[in-house]
C-alpha cells in the first residue's frame, strides 16, 4: 500500500518519545501494537468520516507522519491535533520557572504534551463506554465495536480496526452495552452528525460555554464534559470543572485543605493560562502524588 508522507514541527518543547511512553501506559490505548519507536493507529477521521492509518515516528524538532490516504489539511491539522502540535508551546516552559510544583514536574517528563483521543467524537463514545467501568474493560468494549463495525485498515503490515464514524453508529446493532449507554450514544451520533463534536466547532467557542454546551448532549457529566473538550478537541486552555482525581493530586501537591472548595482549585489554575489543559494533563499523567 501507497503512504504519504509529512512532517510536524513543534513550536517550543516536545519529546515524541514521551508521547509514545504515555500513550503505551494509558489504558485506553494501550493494546495498540508498539515496538517503542513508531505509533500506528487508525481512525475515521472528522474531516470526511472515512477511515485513514497513520504512522508517526519521531524527528528532528517533531514528528514525521505517513498516512494511508492523501493528507490534505484537514487530516494533517487532525494529527497535529493528536499529539498538541498545533499549539505553540513555547510559553508553558516558562509557567514551570513561576511555579515550582509545576516547574518540577516539567523536568521529569520533559517535553510531554496532552496526547488526545483521535477525534472528540472517539472521547465522547469513550465517555460513556468508560462510566461506571474500569478503562481496561472500557478500552476492550470499545475495541469490540471498533473491530465489529469499523473499518479495518492495513498499517505498515498489520490490519487495525478505527472506530466506527457517527452514521455506522446510528445503523449498527447491539453494542453489547446496557440500553442506557447505547441510547446515550446514537444520541451523540447525531449530535456528531449535528456538527457539535468537531473540534473546529468545541474550540471556536469560549470553554465554559463549550463545557456547558456538552453537558447538554445524552449521558454528557462534567467530567465527560471535560475530557471530550480537554482530551477531545485539545483545547489547550480549559480547567476541568469536576474532577475529583485531579483535584486530589493537586490537593497533595499544593498542600491544599482536605475541604478545598473547587474554586480554590480554579483559582491555582489561573496562573497556568493559556495552557491550564496541559499542566492539568501533565498532573494526572505523572500521577504526581503517587510519588
Amino acid at each position: 500500500m501507497t503512504m504519504h508522507g509529512f512532517t510536524l514541527t513543534a513550536e517550543g518543547p516536545f519529546d515524541f518519545a514521551a508521547s509514545l511512553r504515555f500513550i503505551e501506559d494509558w489504558p485506553a490505548t494501550s493494546a495498540l501494537p508498539s515496538d517503542g519507536r513508531a505509533m500506528r493507529f487508525a481512525y475515521c477521521a472528522e474531516s470526511d468520516w472515512l477511515p485513514i492509518g497513520v504512522t508517526v515516528t519521531g524527528a528532528p524538532g517533531g514528528v514525521a507522519v505517513a498516512t494511508t490516504r492523501p493528507a490534505g489539511p484537514g487530516i494533517r491539522g487532525e494529527v497535529a491535533r493528536i499529539l498538541s502540535l498545533d499549539v505553540d508551546g513555547a510559553g508553558f516552559a516558562k509557567l514551570g520557572e513561576a511555579d515550582p510544583v509545576l516547574g518540577d514536574l516539567q523536568r521529569r517528563s520533559p517535553g510531554l504534551r496532552p496526547v488526545c483521543f483521535w477525534s472528540p467524537w472517539e472521547a465522547a463514545c469513550w465517555a460513556v463506554i468508560v462510566q461506571r467501568s474500569s478503562m481496561l474493560i472500557a478500552s476492550r468494549i470499545k475495541q469490540r465495536i471498533a473491530d465489529r463495525y469499523g473499518a479495518k485498515v492495513v498499517v505498515d503490515g498489520h490490519a487495525h480496526s478505527a472506530f466506527p464514524p457517527p452514521v455506522s453508529l446510528l445503523e449498527a446493532g447491539g453494542l453489547g452495552l446496557p440500553a442506557q449507554k447505547e441510547e446515550w450514544l446514537r444520541g451523540l451520533a447525531r449530535a456528531a452528525l449535528d456538527g457539535l463534536l468537531t473540534t473546529e466547532h468545541l474550540r471556536a467557542l469560549d470553554p465554559q460555554d463549550a463545557l456547558a454546551e456538552l453537558r447538554a448532549l445524552p449521558g454528557v457529566g462534567p467530567f465527560s464534559a471535560g475530557l471530550i473538550l480537554i482530551r477531545g478537541a485539545g483545547a489547550p486552555d480549559a480547567f476541568p470543572g469536576d474532577e475529583p482525581r485531579l483535584f486530589a493530586i493537586l490537593r497533595e501537591a499544593y498542600g491544599l485543605p482536605e475541604d478545598a472548595a473547587p474554586s480554590a482549585y480554579r483559582k491555582l489554575a489561573e496562573a497556568w493560562r493559556p495552557y491550564r489543559s496541559w499542566a492539568s494533563f501533565l498532573f494526572r499523567a505523572t500521577s504526581y502524588n503517587r510519588d
